[in-house]
């Protein structure tokens, strides 16, 4: 798997290829002791993409409730004629050095690991994410449905189900995985007093290596079809975390 590309300094090609921009918005509180136990695997409802898709447009009902988020198709971010001509490193570059400081998490992906990620997400939807922060962490609850993942806090979706406001979005965008063995990767936070860019990069990051990296999607699958095998303190343990 590409790690999320390395950062580049703006250049002209960022205006020829990128047509818009938007702006995004978290606050979270450590848990001690995530509680995983006998969770009913929830539906995820038709209504997932409006979750999903990236692009969302922030209105002045946002700040006291959930918005829907709009779809943004790529023709809407660069203009895809235009990158024909680029090889896929320099049009990955150039879309990673676009989303730096814009509110977005810019990263790219070979079209077999995309695929071999599509797959396993087919299989297994859900997962949890310990985020670090200081003296403890917080569990994120990952959901997985391609070419869309979404992130919030557990203890939200504990106590609200699909009706808790997601924290991160990521999109994956496809059309150039035939001509380029390229995948193109959005994410947006939709809270900034929840989430930091950092923090965003390595969820995505590490969401990820847990569906690609055999081992750890050991874990995956046992969360989503073994639930009573399933040990949170594996998680940390496959990522360096002390157990609380």
């Amino acid at each position: 798997m590409q790690r999320i590309s390395s950062r580049l300094t703006r250049t002209s090609s960022l205006s020829t290829l990128f047509t818009k921009t938007i702006k995004r918005s978290f606050n979270a509180h450590s848990l001690k002791n995530p509680n995983l136990q006998k969770q009913q695997e929830p539906t995820i409802p038709g209504h997932f993409l409006k979750w999903g898709s990236l692009g969302f447009v922030r209105t002045s009902r946002f700040a006291t409730g959930f918005t829907p988020l709009e779809p943004k198709p790529l023709d809407s971010i660069m203009d895809i004629e235009r990158t024909k001509t680029k090889s896929p490193e320099d049009l990955s570059s150039i879309w990673d050095d676009y989303h730096l400081g814009r509110g977005h998490i810019g990263a790219s992906m070979k079209a077999k690991l995309y695929h071999l990620l599509v797959q396993r997400a087919a299989d297994c939807k859900y997962f949890v994410i310990p985020l670090w922060r200081g003296s403890g962490y917080t569990t994120m609850f990952a959901q997985v449905q391609m070419p869309h993942m979404i992130f919030t806090g557990l203890e939200d979706y504990k106590s609200r189900g699909t009706q808790a406001s997601p924290y991160f979005t990521v999109k994956f965008y496809t059309e150039f995985a035939e001509s380029k063995d390229l995948v193109l990767i959005r994410g947006d936070i939709v809270f900034t007093s929840k989430l930091t860019d950092k923090e965003a990069e390595w969820l995505l990051e590490t969401a990820q290596s847990f569906y690609l990296n055999d081992a750890r999607y050991k874990l995956v699958e046992q969360f989503n079809k073994q639930t009573h095998n399933f040990e949170f303190k594996d998680v940390l343990r496959a990522l360096n975390m002390p157990i609380l």
